[in-house]
């Protein structure tokens, strides 16, 4: 080695970038790399630092470990792991330096441009509230809001008369009128019982009548709803 070289590693950012410094200044073309001369270069730089004392990143001491084992394969007549680990460092290089030169081609890029901070506009809202409520709405809100009880309208006579005039219909009656229709036969579906067109209490007698008579064990309902009278109420037929 004709010139000692002497830097700084705090000017490169890694064994890489190292790497090719020396491939730089060697005037080595990156594609065929002189290996073994770019080898001793790093290592005695590496072994130049550590002899002063120096502190040095752990990956650079990585990397000359790896170039020393490189080296001793090299030194091997045809050696795969050698032409194989050569291919490997040679492939990192190029990756590198394409980086290198997109990184640079980036910063350039970066720097002609003009950056232009400004505050935020400010958009002006309409706060107007342009939905239509009826009055009793709008009274209801407020008390909610104001935390006081909503009063309520006591109920006028016209919601009772539903109520009060809707006929009522015993349970007996209702077990009259399923019993006479199966035995007349003209009953013979439960969707029978309940229609449309009846009323509340009719519903409801007609449901405690079947309920009574299932209870009772004289009436039988099967899975598709048919009705049919219990044996024993047959027999004392």
């Amino acid at each position: 080695m004709e010139n000692t070289l002497t830097f700084h590693l705090e000017q490169f950012d890694g064994p890489l970038d190292l790497l090719l410094y020396l491939v730089s200044k060697n005037k080595m073309d990156l594609y065929q790399i002189e290996i073994v001369t770019l080898i001793d270069q790093y290592t005695a730089i590496i072994r130049n630092v550590q002899d002063n004392r120096l502190e040095i990143a752990s990956e650079f001491i990585e990397m000359a470990a790896r170039l020393v084992q490189m080296k001793s394969f090299l030194l091997l007549p045809k050696s795969e792991e050698a032409e194989r680990m050569k291919q490997e460092l040679t492939g990192e290089l190029i990756e590198y330096s394409l980086c290198r030169r997109v990184a640079a081609a980036l910063g350039e890029r970066a720097a002609g441009a003009g950056y232009m901070v400004r505050r935020p506009m400010e958009v002006e809202q309409d706060q107007t509230y342009t939905l239509r409520h009826p009055p009793y709405i709008l009274r209801d809100a407020l008390r909610g809001a104001l935390g006081r009880k909503i009063s309520r309208r006591p109920p006028t006579q016209r919601q009772f008369e539903p109520i009060v005039t809707a006929p009522f219909v015993s349970v007996g009656s209702r077990v009259v009128f399923v019993l006479r229709g199966l035995v007349t036969g003209s009953l013979r579906r439960l969707g029978q019982l309940f229609r449309p067109g009846g009323s509340r209490s009719q519903t409801v007698a007609t449901f405690l009548a079947v309920l009574e008579l299932m209870r009772a064990g004289r009436l039988t309902i099967d899975d598709d709803q048919r009705l049919s009278l219990a044996r024993r109420t047959k027999e004392k037929r």
